[in-house]
C-alpha cells in the first residue's frame, strides 16, 4: 500500500505515517536441504516464526512451520521445499545484503 496505485494507499498513509513494513518470500534451488543449509548461514536475521519485528526475521517454512507436510503436501498449500521467508528490520541494509548473499551461496553448496 506504499505505491500511489494501491487502492489502500490513503489509508496506509493514515494508519502508517512512517510507513509500511513487509513480509518477502522467495524459492531457491536444491529444495528442502539447500533451505536448511541457507537457515544455517544466516547471521543477522534471527530465525524465527513471528513478524513485526524490529529486527530482521528469516524461516525456512518446510523445515519448520510445516515439517511435517511431505513435498505433495507441501506443493498443495502452494509451499516450495525450497521456499525462504524474511521480514526485513532496521538494521544495515548493506550488512543485510551481504548476510543473505553469503546464505545464498552457501546453500547452493551441496
Amino acid at each position: 500500500p506504499e505505491r500511489e496505485e494501491h487502492p489502500d494507499h490513503a489509508l496506509a498513509k493514515q494508519l502508517l505515517p512512517k510507513g509500511c513494513g513487509a513480509v518477502f518470500s522467495f524459492g531457491i534451488k536444491g529444495g528442502r536441504e539447500a533451505g536448511q543449509r541457507f537457515i544455517s548461514r544466516v547471521e543477522l536475521f534471527s530465525h524465527l516464526a513471528n513478524v513485526g519485528d524490529a529486527k530482521s526475521l528469516v524461516i525456512h517454512p518446510a523445515s519448520t512451520t510445516h515439517h511435517r507436510m511431505d513435498a505433495e503436501a507441501l506443493a498443495a498449500a502452494g509451499i516450495s521445499e525450497g521456499l525462504i521467508r524474511l521480514s526485513v528490520g532496521l538494521e544495515d541494509p548493506e550488512d543485510l545484503t551481504e548476510d543473505l548473499e553469503r546464505a545464498l551461496r552457501a546453500s547452493q553448496k551441496g
